[in-house]
């Protein structure tokens, strides 16, 4: 049975490179081809593919979010796609309800496996990078806590963070009402100091 995928991708010579690798296996079809996330979103939502491979560049965090919100469309499973992960984007991938990820420099059959394991319903993520995501050192915070506190050094507003996060804006304010008691701060600006001070952010 073939797995039915779609690739996003805003850079055109990479879509279809990913594309073209992709159709090399008899396994996987590719039923769609996006040049940004939200149009990723827009297809899923319509034609509903197996699995979604979002490609992004660590800058883009809307791609998260959206790699979220398909992973939560019924019989849609998500991939995220980079040279590169920070232990941010981790964390925020694995505390979520995306499936996986897979760096631009595994080999193909690495991705091939990917998106098989995720159809079949695992989720997929390198051992070595989560675990070094995850390891808080210490840290008091919950993943959900630390994915807003993120939110705030990047200067996000409580409005903003409960929409990437698809959160009320009175549970934003109750995670960091909770980390700032946890950490003993001031404030949240003193929260995010602290947090900082101990690389847990």
């Amino acid at each position: 049975m073939q797995v039915d995928v779609m690739v996003s991708d805003e850079l055109q010579l990479s879509r279809f490179a990913l594309t073209a690798l992709l159709e090399r296996s008899e396994a996987i079809r590719v039923v769609g081809a996006a040049g940004s996330s939200l149009d990723a979103l827009e297809f899923a939502e319509t034609h509903r593919p197996d699995v979604t491979i979002i490609s992004f560049e660590g800058a883009d965090n809307d791609a998260i979010a959206i790699a979220e919100k398909i992973a939560s469309l019924p019989g849609c499973r998500s991939l995220l796609l980079a040279t590169a992960f920070s232990r941010t984007v981790v964390r925020q991938a694995f505390s979520s309800g995306i499936d996986g990820m897979v760096q631009r420099s595994a080999p193909p059959r690495q991705l091939f496996d990917a998106i098989h394991r995720v159809h079949q319903g695992e989720r997929v993520f390198d051992p070595e990078l989560t675990v070094a995501a995850l390891a808080n050192g210490g840290c008091p915070l919950t993943l959900r806590e630390l994915s807003v506190l993120e939110y705030v050094a990047q200067g996000d507003t409580v409005t903003e963070i409960s929409a990437r996060l698809h959160l009320s804006e009175g549970t934003v304010r109750n995670y960091l009402s909770s980390v700032v008691a946890k950490l003993g701060a001031r404030n949240r600006i003193d929260a995010l100091r602290i947090a900082q001070s101990a690389h847990w952010i």
